[in-house]
């Protein structure tokens, strides 16, 4: 797609700083890091959202995230854990429409959170919980039927 960044980037039309390039996937360091090290996982081909992604992409994405997040750990850069982050869609904060798996080196005091919703802790009932199960199974049988 002509519009999107990362596939400017991965023709390159625009720079990127990469560290993992194959024929499915490939990695590069984000230009607005959480902290130092901070990685974008990307398929090659352009793909908007996570529903849309191959299998076989998807698998190769976090394949590479894991090896990812081994090289972190053992480079001068301050690294004790490692966050993975996909948002899909702009209301989860999804802001370039192409699938993007962040592998974010985290360190104690960074701080970068996740901040929850006030409701969060207030538990649902059992009830609820199995109703959206049973919703979800539904919906995963029906799009395995297309």
């Amino acid at each position: 797609m002509r519009s999107c960044v990362f596939c400017k980037m991965l023709a390159d039309e625009m720079p990127a700083s990469f560290v993992y390039r194959d024929v499915r996937v490939s990695a590069f360091l984000d230009i607005q890091p959480v902290n130092p090290g901070h990685l974008l996982v990307v398929p090659n081909e352009h793909v908007a959202e996570l529903g849309e992604l191959p299998v076989a992409t998807a698998n190769a994405m976090m394949e590479i995230a894991q090896r990812l997040a081994q090289a972190l750990r053992s480079t001068q850069l301050l690294c004790e854990g490692v966050n993975l982050f996909l948002a899909d869609g702009k209301v989860a904060g999804q802001e370039v429409a192409h699938v993007h798996l962040h592998v974010i080196p985290r360190s104690a005091g960074d701080g970068f959170g996740l901040r929850f919703g006030p409701e969060y802790e207030t538990l649902p009932k059992r009830g609820d919980l199995d109703h959206i199960a049973l919703a979800i199974r539904e919906a995963m049988a029906r799009a395995q039927d297309i």
